[in-house]
């Protein structure tokens, strides 16, 4: 049964954020913005039908990076994982910005047995030996995503938000922590530290849960991987982005599917 939850962990994380109708995965910190220097955040991290209303299960934590605004990495406290959620807490006792981020690599297999189709999911290295020796027409797909979300303690910095050019990032023109209802914020999306072009970015607002409709703000990327969106009003928005390509390091992968999700907080001017 652990094995199992673990799995579904992680076809949640490479799979549903691809869809902007399906279930969304988050995290969305307890502050994003934070004036004290011995201040905590509660974080919470899940995988729901309405954002940021942990009703479906819980994000795992095994992946979570966390970069202080001087580069290095910083651990979680309390960390928790219930029936629809995990917790954590974190301390920000550094002043500028903090890059929090689930960051989740996978594979996807289909293929047939004795002509009925099978599928599997699991981790790359688990991928030698699960597909059975008789198996025709196997298609094998790479998958990569992150989830992030952002703290600031003070004055905005951009140490932590540097791109590891690994998979589709966000780089924020914009900082993160700087956004207000009725302004534009700007952004980059890179794909292996290029600029990710003609992409299509997707925000909406948190509280779907009572509204009969996902109230979408959409764009897409310039040639240099820009966006920009101008926020109608305050609240926690959910951005995400997904591509494919054929660029894989998994041997028998042909395709490669990428996805980035942030939630972002919009104050109130």
């Amino acid at each position: 049964m652990k094995h199992a939850i673990v799995r579904t962990a992680l076809c949640a994380a490479l799979v549903l954020p691809l869809a902007a109708h399906a279930h969304k995965m988050w995290m969305v910190p307890s502050a994003t913005v934070i004036s004290s220097d011995d201040a905590w955040v509660t974080v919470d991290a899940a995988v729901s039908n309405d954002l940021y209303y942990p009703d479906h299960f819980p994000a795992k934590l095994d992946q979570l990076v966390i970069t202080a605004p001087d580069g290095s990495t910083v651990k979680p406290e309390n960390a928790s994982t219930g029936k629809y959620r995990s917790t954590f807490d974190l301390a920000v006792p550094q002043k500028g910005t903090y890059r929090l981020a689930l960051v989740n690599q996978g594979v996807f297999a289909n293929y047939e047995v004795d002509g009925k189709k099978q599928r599997w999911r699991g981790t790359a290295d688990e991928l030698k030996g699960a597909i059975p020796a008789n198996a025709k027409n196997v298609q094998v797909a790479e998958m990569a995503s992150r989830v992030e979300t952002f703290v600031t303690q003070g004055s905005p910095s951009a140490g932590a938000l540097k791109p590891t050019n690994k998979g589709l990032e966000l780089v924020p023109v914009t900082p993160p922590n700087d956004l207000m209802a009725g302004e534009k914020a700007t952004f980059q999306l890179l794909i292996d530290g290029k600029p990710a072009s003609n992409l299509k970015v997707v925000a909406i607002d948190g509280g779907t849960r009572y509204r009969n409709k996902q109230d979408e703000l959409d764009t897409t990327t310039d040639k240099d991987g820009r966006f920009s969106f101008t926020w109608p009003e305050a609240g926690m928005y959910w951005v995400n982005a997904s591509t494919e390509d054929d660029r894989t390091s998994v041997k028998d992968a042909k395709q490669r599917r990428l996805a980035y999700t942030a939630t972002l907080e919009v104050l109130p001017q």
